[in-house]
């Protein structure tokens, strides 16, 4: 006979997942009252054929029903713009975004790398939703990479050594 395990409780599990590395963006959209953002760093490449990404939203985070339904903005932000995913994590005193002219969705200024997106699918995920969206444009630059881990921001240096040998 099989014993049940207890689940991990929710302060175990963000933990754990602290040391996991990842990069972070910032999720725009146009807001009923203007732009507005919210910085994530659960974010993935689902498919290239469609070219499909996925962001997981809070459901209690105050964006979460407008990126379901709502055309959207992954910003991958460079290292010298962690000022901007503390201002959209809710940071308060920070200065103001830039936003890009001519964007179909808001997106913003010099980030490392965008990718705009329509909403295609959404899943329910627990305490969150996983939202599908279908990429409509994309760009990058060059630069390093902000990271966070260990509930800490840093920075993956952009690499020399392409992967193109890899691919």
């Amino acid at each position: 006979m099989s014993q049940a395990l207890a689940p991990p409780s929710p302060g175990a599990l963000r933990a754990c997942m602290s040391r996991f590395a990842t990069g972070v963006t910032v999720v725009t959209y146009a807001g009923e009252d203007g732009f507005r953002g919210a910085t994530m760093n659960s974010f993935t490449s689902v498919s290239a054929d469609p070219a499909l990404v996925l962001v997981s939203v809070a459901r209690r985070a105050r964006c979460h029903d407008q990126l379901i339904d709502s055309p959207f903005c992954v910003n991958i932000l460079g290292a010298e713009q962690e000022p901007l995913a503390r201002l959209f994590a809710g940071a308060q005193g920070a200065a103001e975004p830039r936003w890009a002219t001519g964007a179909r969705v808001p997106r913003l200024m010099n980030p490392l790398a965008w990718v705009e997106c329509e909403p295609w699918r959404a899943y329910d995920g627990g305490d969150h939703t996983l939202v599908v969206g279908r990429v409509t444009d994309l760009g990058h630059r060059d630069g390093d990479a902000l990271t966070y881990a260990w509930s800490r921001f840093g920075t993956a240096a952009e690499s020399t050594d392409g992967i193109e040998h890899l691919i």
